[in-house]
């Protein structure tokens, strides 16, 4: 029998986590409509450029002056409420003296969206209202698939099996806790230290490539890592309550093996895009989307260990080498 999907809601849910999850569904609905409607008013800014007729540029300035004050109009329910987690939790690290990875997030919303408000109040620079609402939509996709996974089966399944993924999840996430910290710390170090030195060369992309870097800078597929491979084990057991020993012990080292995949593909990820971030050839809106393609693959490669036959029919290393 098939395991259920990670989006279905456990039936022994306790109370304070559906409704955990129902406001993390209406944070995250809320950001992508508004993601997509300020892209649509973002449209008119990509079009100009000065080879137009004098009458058809009048125009489309007036037509972008008017869509910027919309995208501000969309954008502040995002960031403050879409986004409250986000400050939430920055607030409590910096307050504990911690690096968490929700103040570079923070740092990147509040570096976009101060300089595109002076720039809709002034008429004057680059706004980025669909680089923040992109950001925050994404981010909260990834954390929404990190959520449901946790929750479909972390803990709720129990029994001396589960127990056994419940501590190879620990172990391994303190890991990559530890590692998603140091990379935290020093991504943004790297964005301060590129704003200063793109305002020295080019004072126009110091903005850009900061806020490129700061939203580069959060490790939400290396957080994904570890809970997403783990909840794909407890899936794959929850199928198969009376796997022989031996599938399980293949199915643990699987799961090992799929959560340092994760991790270490997306930290290589991150560095490899970083170069291109530093000298401007990624875009705010783009850094979001490679975060959203690091998260969506680290869940695509949990989710196919969760596809494999586990039901101990075969030898363990026929198991590890089926086909998903």
């Amino acid at each position: 029998m098939r395991a259920k999907s990670i989006f279905a809601v456990p039936a022994g849910l306790p109370a304070a986590d559906r409704q955990q999850r129902r406001h993390a569904l209406v944070r995250l609905s809320l950001a992508w409509l508004a993601m997509m409607q300020v892209m649509m008013f973002a449209w008119p800014g990509y079009l100009r450029h000065e080879g137009m007729p004098a009458d058809a540029l009048e125009t489309l300035d007036w037509a972008i002056v008017l869509m910027n004050w919309a995208s501000f109009a969309l954008t502040v329910p995002v960031v403050l409420y879409s986004a409250w987690p986000i400050w939430r939790h920055a607030g409590a690290n910096l307050r504990h003296g911690r690096a968490g990875m929700d103040v570079p997030v923070a740092l990147g919303i509040v570096a976009a969206f101060i300089p595109s408000v002076h720039a809709t109040y002034t008429g004057q620079g680059e706004v980025y209202f669909d680089s923040v609402t992109m950001f925050v939509a994404f981010l909260l996709t990834a954390r929404y698939l990190e959520l449901c996974a946790r929750q479909s089966y972390g803990g709720a399944a129990g029994g001396r099996r589960h127990a056994r993924v419940e501590d190879q999840r620990l172990h391994l996430g303190a890991r990559a806790d530890r590692l998603a910290s140091r990379f935290v710390m020093i991504q943004v170090a790297l964005a301060l230290a590129a704003a200063a030195g793109w305002a020295y060369i080019d004072p126009a992309h110091s903005i850009p490539v900061m806020v490129a870097l700061l939203v580069m800078s959060c490790p939400c597929a290396m957080s994904m890592a570890v809970p997403t491979a783990m909840a794909s084990a407890h899936s794959a057991l929850a199928a198969h309550p009376d796997m022989p020993d031996a599938a399980l012990d293949a199915l643990l080292a699987e799961a090992r093996r799929k959560a340092r995949q994760n991790l270490y593909g997306s930290l290589v990820w991150h560095l490899l895009m970083t170069p291109l971030a530093l000298v401007g050839w990624v875009t705010p809106w783009l850094a979001a989307i490679t975060m959203l393609v690091s998260s969506l693959a680290v869940a695509y490669n949990s989710w196919r260990l969760s596809r494999r036959d586990w039901s101990g029919g075969m030898a363990p290393g026929d198991a590890l080498g089926a086909a998903p």
